[in-house]
């Protein structure tokens, strides 16, 4: 039988270091959004007479850094999608189940 308390344990330690991973999503989320939001702003009010907003060295940082963004969005949502909590926790409990057999075998 599988020891509840070490269940408890491990459900715990996975909670938690997923709760790591969205707070610190969320924060680069947030700083994305405020530099950004501050650079567009400098670049506007520095803008000289005839000159365009709409170029790519204005929206450079906004793309590669969103880019960045991106791809820190997959590493903590996109797994989410493809191998979901039930799928987590029915391969846990398979690997639970074959160390104990192995133990006791």
């Amino acid at each position: 039988m599988i020891d509840q308390q070490f269940i408890n344990e491990q459900k715990y330690e996975r909670a938690k270091k997923r709760v790591r991973a969205l707070s610190g999503f969320y924060k680069h989320l947030a700083a994305y959004v405020i530099v950004n939001a501050i650079l567009l702003l400098i670049k506007y009010y520095d803008l000289g007479a005839g000159e365009s907003m709409l170029t790519f060295s204005n929206f450079s940082t906004v793309i590669f850094w969103g880019i960045g963004l991106f791809f820190h969005g997959v590493g903590i949502f996109g797994s989410k999608l493809v191998f979901g909590n039930q799928w987590e926790e029915r391969k846990i409990a398979e690997i639970m189940d074959n160390e104990i057999k192995r133990k006791y075998n």
